[in-house]
């Protein structure tokens, strides 16, 4: 635990419990575990607590317990639970079912709700299934799309944090074939805008030093590798340094990370969700988080999926979702203290 708490009010960070036979619920129990959190924030899991009992009992956590929330009150002294369906949810581990994607959709809405009205202050989401959770009232390639919409943000941007290394992509859940062409020079410098925004808001960087990565290898070798490079990129980087800011590039993006450039900078943008998460997991699989930049909330996920192979085998780690809370809970804290300071 790295981080100090402030003397302000504890914030209320919520989790979503995800599809509930991944391994959404036992990262969820094993992080909460740790009572040293609730000395940071208040918990609040948006799930089941029959779904919590079940895993209670199959982790063997009898330490781990928590209050059911009633008329809307947090008990800031536990792990709060708010019941997000009534009927009994069949948890079958490693199995992809239509059941568990309404149940984590149900917890995802609900969750939305209480953002809006004031009750939660942030939300981690734990791991959902892209397909089984579709309805009429999901259809989005995944959360940061979602909760882009419900939060009527223009623009937002995945970004991969950890302690040693921060990378935004221009695009994300795209196919490959398609990126050449939604990289235009008004999408990066919508990005670039609020990863700078972020990095100074949320991360509590004063004056932040970021780093652009070209499309084409090598940056395009001056036009022998194709011309978005030189045509769109690095213009937008062009423009940047005149209203003096810190961005640099465009860098050919396998020496960037093969040099370990990227220590020297505050955040990375990438063109490509692959070529940003690639080195991203490759150096910081287990300590990270994916933060939604750019929404007027705070949301934060370990950076894994539902891993149904190791689903109920009690083999999950918790690393990133520790992470992921106490990263909910510093930008709560960094945006307090930038509101303070304007």
């Amino acid at each position: 635990m790295s981080s100090k708490p402030h003397n302000e009010r504890k914030p209320a960070i919520a989790i979503t419990i995800g599809d509930v036979n991944g391994i959404g619920p036992e990262v969820t129990i094993k992080a909460l575990r740790d009572s040293r959190l609730l000395k940071y924030i208040t918990p609040v899991i948006y799930g089941s607590t029959k779904t919590l009992a079940y895993y209670r009992k199959a982790l063997k956590a009898e330490d781990f317990n928590y209050s059911q929330v009633k008329d809307g009150k947090l008990n800031i002294k536990k792990v709060n639970v708010v019941n997000c369906w009534e009927e009994m949810v069949e948890i079958n581990t490693g199995q992809v079912t239509k059941e568990a994607g309404n149940a984590a959709f149900m917890a995802l809405k609900k969750a939305v709700e209480d953002l809006k009205s004031g009750l939660i202050d942030g939300v981690v989401t734990a791991p959902i299934n892209k397909h089984n959770i579709q309805n009429e009232e999901f259809a989005f390639p995944g959360h940061t799309e979602f909760f882009t919409k419900h939060f009527e943000s223009k623009e937002s941007l995945m970004l991969l944090a950890s302690d040693q290394l921060r990378v935004g992509v221009v695009t994300g859940h795209i196919p490959l074939k398609d990126v050449s062409t939604a990289i235009g020079k008004e999408k990066i410098a919508s990005k670039l805008s609020i990863m700078e925004h972020s990095l100074k808001h949320d991360f509590g960087i004063a004056k932040p030093k970021i780093a652009v990565l070209g499309l084409n290898p090598h940056a395009g070798e001056e036009g022998l590798l194709g011309s978005e490079d030189d045509a769109i990129i690095r213009p937008v980087i062009e423009d940047f340094k005149k209203r003096g800011k810190l961005v640099y590039g465009p860098f050919p993006a396998d020496g960037f990370f093969g040099k370990g450039d990227f220590k020297k900078f505050d955040g990375v943008l990438a063109m490509y969700h692959d070529q940003g998460l690639i080195p991203f997991k490759t150096l910081a699989f287990q300590s990270g988080v994916n933060y939604t930049a750019g929404l007027p909330i705070i949301r934060t996920s370990p950076d894994h999926g539902t891993a149904y192979n190791i689903a109920g085998k009690n083999e999950a780690s918790e690393e990133s979702m520790r992470h992921a809370i106490l990263m909910a809970y510093d930008i709560f804290k960094n945006r307090q203290l930038y509101l303070k300071e304007e």
